[in-house]
């Protein structure tokens, strides 16, 4: 039983991300007459350094380097500002009971099941209204508030866990708000914020429907140059440049896992989604 699941493990996530790198590695030549599982008779790094700062990609040919750089201009300060907010609305909803808040936590929960298309005439025309439309920073925007469900759940439910007793004592040595969340519940919740972190970067970073619908021309994120590259017309189809560009526009996402998965899974055990 376990060799089966290691094995449809293998073919389902593991056989693709090494056609994928061994395409992006082997010359024409190679592509055309050699199986697609087949290892590079030479590493063509080359291609590499083509898709990173030279592809033509619509109307530009500076590669997928600008893209890629958009894309963490708007990524990180979003990923930042709402857990951020996640973490001071779980916090008052957890800790500082108010008649409402039950619904107004409901109402949190209800909007992580919009679906993008929903919203997306409306919010472009606020954005529009609001002058920050085709821009990053309206983009950004956008992540922050779809965001703060997801975020505020998380944080709420680790805090309804933390002992009452901890806030009552802190409010009697005249502790306010602000105070113990950030001396005493902020501190306790690394896990939840390493889970949250973790699950916006890879939610914003591999959106394509906001992206593409709110920014256009050079301020287009990584996930958009590379469907138009796909789509451009070029003289001779470069698998190998485009195999190159898929693995740098998901090799954020891909790290963040490697490096930080060991402490997802034990966000998660913490209690960031229990309750």
């Amino acid at each position: 039983m376990l060799y089966a699941v290691l094995t449809l493990f293998a073919l389902y996530y593991l056989a693709p991300l090494y056609v994928m790198i061994a395409t992006s590695l082997k010359s024409a030549e190679e592509l055309r007459e050699a199986s697609i599982f087949a290892l590079p008779h030479a590493a063509q790094l080359d291609t590499w350094r083509h898709a990173w700062s030279e592809v033509c990609i619509s109307v530009s040919c500076g590669g997928m380097r600008p893209y890629f750089v958009n894309s963490l201009v708007v990524v990180v300060p979003a990923v930042l500002i709402s857990t951020l907010i996640g973490a001071i609305n779980g916090y008052a909803l957890a800790a500082w009971r108010f008649p409402g808040s039950n619904l107004l936590f409901g109402l949190l929960l209800f909007s992580c099941f919009i679906p993008f298309q929903a919203i997306i005439l409306p919010l472009a025309q606020l954005l529009g209204a609001l002058g920050l439309a085709s821009t990053g920073t309206g983009l950004a925007l956008t992540y922050i508030v779809y965001g703060l469900g997801f975020t505020t759940l998380f944080f709420r439910n680790f805090y309804v866990t933390v002992p009452r007793e901890l806030v009552r004592a802190a409010t009697i040595d005249g502790a306010g708000f602000f105070a113990i969340f950030w001396h005493i519940m902020l501190p306790l919740s690394l896990p939840t914020i390493v889970v949250t972190l973790i699950w916006q970067f890879t939610q914003i970073w591999n959106d394509f429907l906001f992206a593409v619908t709110l920014t256009n021309g050079a301020g287009q994120t990584a996930t958009v140059a590379l469907g138009n590259l796909v789509k451009t017309s070029q003289a001779t189809k470069r698998y190998d440049v485009e195999m190159a560009a898929a693995i740098i526009t998901g090799l954020p996402t891909l790290l963040v896992f490697l490096l930080a998965g060991k402490y997802f899974v034990r966000g998660l055990t913490a209690g960031a989604v229990k309750g």
